[in-house]
């Protein structure tokens, strides 16, 4: 599609900014009994979350049944025990209180309980999934998002994990948006550092990696530029005050703008060599795998010289403003780094070799389990490349 169309589907009623969870309870609800999905840590619990997401609901009429079982990566085999629990409490529809992997896993949740089978692979792609279409329509489900990262609150599209193929791929289906998502940066204040500057790299990816994507756009880049700008300006603030809410808020946007920025037109290989590397590696932060890859991953790009004039907009973004050549771009994400605190990340820290059949494993599963971004890419790659992106990244 050239870069003067696109098409927009982006069904959602958003209700962002801070102190949004209060009105949460007087949006229309998709029904009267909802599955309520969190992370089987503490915070949400902890900071107040829980309950005041339950009383919002309870004021909406609505009753719910807790599950409270989602890890950092949410996999195949909790995806389908939420799934159950919504069949067999027969709720209307499925909330999603936490970060990303709550609300990644809670989508897929409600396109699965649905369905007459309860394995999730039999509708997943990658290379094991076995690509049957749905059969019934999803349930309804509503984010409320307390990170700023994925972006998840406005898009289709889950990522999940099948921990013994080592697959970490997006499941969705085209009307899989939360009716209503709730980006309210005051979840987000208890967010520790480390945690807040590997979400903001994820956004801060989305939008970058949109901007150079074959399916970039002129609204896309409207989008996705304005969020560079926000992450470069405001992230460092968050890490350094997490009480800050001007900060806050300009990174949650960004945030959910890298959604818009995945609707409207796509993410690259980036995402997926990430994914390949938590598949092997679950207890490795998306957004710090992400991190870990990008200096050597935009160079490459920067290096080849097939979008040359989109990465000297993103230094200019992200704070270089007198950036003319390409090779500035990957400068400019070394000083983010190094002003959140993040530039130290070892992939050797999480249990990777850095050997060149590792690298080139790594390559292989990534193209095989979500091929799709390749596709997007600026120009096409082999898998000899995009080992030697690995191998670059490996400390």
């Amino acid at each position: 599609m050239p870069l003067d169309s696109f098409r927009l589907y982006a069904p959602t009623r958003v209700l962002f900014g801070p102190g949004q969870l209060a009105h949460l309870h007087e949006q229309p609800m998709p029904g009267k009994t909802a599955m309520l999905v969190i992370s089987n840590g503490r915070s949400t619990r902890a900071n107040g979350y829980l309950d005041r997401t339950v009383h919002e609901l309870t004021q909406a009429g609505v009753k719910t049944v807790l599950f409270d079982r989602v890890g950092a990566n949410p996999t195949k085999e909790v995806v389908e025990e939420g799934a159950s629990l919504a069949r067999r409490c027969q709720v209307d529809f499925v909330v999603a209180l936490g970060g990303g992997s709550v609300m990644d896993a809670a989508k897929v949740m409600a396109l699965l309980a649905p369905q007459p089978s309860g394995d999730l692979w039999d509708y997943a792609t990658g290379s094991t999934g076995r690509h049957l279409p749905l059969e019934r329509p999803e349930l309804p489900w509503v984010a409320i998002t307390t990170t700023a990262g994925t972006g998840s609150e406005v898009d289709a599209i889950g990522v999940v994990s099948k921990l013994d193929t080592h697959e970490k791929i997006g499941i969705g289906a085209p009307d899989n948006f939360a009716r209503i998502a709730v980006v309210d940066p005051e979840l987000m204040l208890s967010v520790p550092p480390k945690f807040t500057a590997y979400q903001g790299f994820d956004a801060l990816f989305h939008n970058m990696e949109g901007y150079i994507s074959t399916k970039t756009n002129l609204f896309g880049q409207m989008v996705q530029l304005e969020a560079i700008r926000s992450i470069g300006a405001w992230l460092p603030v968050a890490v350094r005050d997490g009480a800050n809410l001007e900060a806050r808020t300009h990174v949650a946007y960004a945030n959910t703008m890298g959604g818009y920025s995945m609707v409207v037109s796509s993410n690259c290989s980036q995402h997926s060599m990430e994914h390949a590397m938590s598949a092997f590696h679950p207890e490795l932060p998306h957004g710090a795998g992400l991190t870990m890859l990008s200096l050597a991953y935009f160079g490459f790009w920067a290096e080849r010289h097939v979008c040359d004039d989109r990465l000297v907009a993103m230094a200019r973004a992200l704070g270089r403003t007198d950036a003319t050549s390409p090779e500035e771009l990957p400068l400019a994400l070394h000083d983010l780094q190094v002003a959140c605190g993040v530039e130290d990340l070892r992939m050797s820290d999480y249990g990777f070799a850095g050997t060149r059949d590792e690298a080139l494993r790594l390559a292989r599963t990534a193209r095989e389990t979500m091929a799709r971004l390749f596709s997007a890419d600026p120009a096409p790659t082999t898998d000899e490349d995009i080992a030697s992106i690995y191998m670059k990244s490996f400390r």
